[in-house]
């Protein structure tokens, strides 16, 4: 069989992309195909906030390389990336106290982050409110994209590095065969390459449904509100808060954190529905607030159902405006974005006849880390000289 391509990536999301991104840099003949018309999975549903430093210390190193893969490309062709930083924001000691143990993990690790004062913390986020805000900890080299606009602009900048990209295309059978791998395609197209890369839960469902069934994903419902455009209201960064330091893994390596989260109360709202509280102004000058953290196994997804929890809305407005005085809090849109995730590995990863990659379930590190991950995966599945 002669192949068409090295490498054909399935699901144009950002972990498909990157995927495809990290092959084409390597020389390699890649096409990438995409079920829909445009992705309309997690990768246009979330916040667009691109920190490493909520991760624990293996997804820091993808995540942090992910940083510099998104600066590179934005340096050559407008992926809307901003380097504005991010920072957590303490409402309490015991959040000053993991601020001041993360921020000890990231010196000895490298990773640039600043203590913020309360009074700097007040003087540099227009409407923090001063029962709220007890300390920061910055992270300056931390990015923000838009994320309905960055993973479109980013297959246009592929496709003039030679990517062949074909979107409302689904793939219906995969079949390894001897010297290589033939997809059959809703175009009534067969194609070849000597591997694929599944990294779109549907698609895997869709050609591996009894692997896809034994598998233990689960997906995550997130809910997320925009405001209308805020007029002369500047953000300066993005904004984590008091739930996120709780929640977040870079904080379970803290020393104090196992000692804090035993005496938080597990029967609140915020711990029944997975709520930590962020805000990052848009490129328009809006403000995205969230969000929310729903479960159900992939078997049982309808059971997330389709609609808004209104009172989980409410809920993180209630808390938002503990925190911000915003001059406005008129949401102009809702919205909520599935993705999966493993209940007992950090990413679902199998092969399927040694040519068969699926690479899936990343969950919320999506954004952050796919950039890293997959450069160290195509290396690792291609046995490139600079592995």
């Amino acid at each position: 069989m002669s192949n068409q391509y090295d490498v054909i990536v399935v699901g144009g999301g950002v972990l498909g992309t990157f995927h495809a991104y990290h092959a084409l840099n390597s020389g390699l003949k890649v096409a990438l195909v995409e079920k829909d018309g445009k992705p309309q999975g997690a990768t246009v549903r979330n916040f667009g906030q691109v920190v490493p430093s909520g991760m624990n210390t293996k997804w820091q190193a993808y995540g942090r390389e992910s940083l510099a893969i998104y600066k590179k490309i934005q340096a050559k062709y407008d992926i809307s990336v901003r380097q504005e930083g991010s920072i957590y924001l303490a409402s309490n000691d015991e959040e000053v106290q993991l601020l001041e143990e993360l921020h000890a993990i990231n010196a000895s690790n490298g990773y640039t982050s600043e203590l913020f004062t309360k009074d700097r913390c007040l003087q540099q986020y227009p409407g923090l409110r001063s029962d709220y805000g007890k300390a920061g900890l910055f992270f300056p080299d931390e990015i923000m994209v838009e994320p309905r606009v960055m993973i479109h602009r980013l297959h246009t900048y592929m496709k003039q590095l030679g990517l062949v990209l074909s979107l409302g295309e689904t793939v219906l059978e995969c079949d390894a065969l001897r010297n290589g791998v033939q997809l059959y395609t809703s175009h009534n197209r067969i194609l070849s390459a000597s591997k694929v890369i599944i990294c779109n839960g549907s698609d895997f469902k869709t050609l591996y449904p009894k692997l896809f069934e034994d598998s233990d994903l689960v997906v995550s419902k997130l809910q997320m509100m925009q405001t209308k455009v805020q007029p002369g209201y500047r953000l300066p960064s993005s904004v984590l808060t008091g739930l996120s330091i709780r929640r977040y893994e870079a904080f379970a390596e803290c020393p104090s954190y196992t000692t804090i989260k035993a005496r938080e109360n597990s029967d609140s709202f915020e711990k029944r529905w997975g709520v930590h509280i962020l805000f990052k102004q848009a490129s328009d000058g809006s403000i995205i607030l969230g969000d929310s953290h729903e479960y159900a196994p992939v078997s049982r997804v309808e059971d997330l159902g389709t609609d808004l929890n209104m009172d989980i809305d409410n809920f993180v407005i209630q808390e938002a405006k503990k925190i911000f005085d915003l001059p406005s809090y008129e949401i102009q849109k809702r919205w909520f974005g599935l993705y999966s995730q493993c209940k007992k590995t950090d990413i679902y990863q199998h092969t399927v006849d040694e040519d068969v990659h699926i690479v899936t379930g990343i969950g919320g590190k999506g954004m952050t880390g796919s950039a890293g991950f997959a450069k160290h995966n195509i290396n690792s599945i291609f046995n490139l000289a600079h592995a």
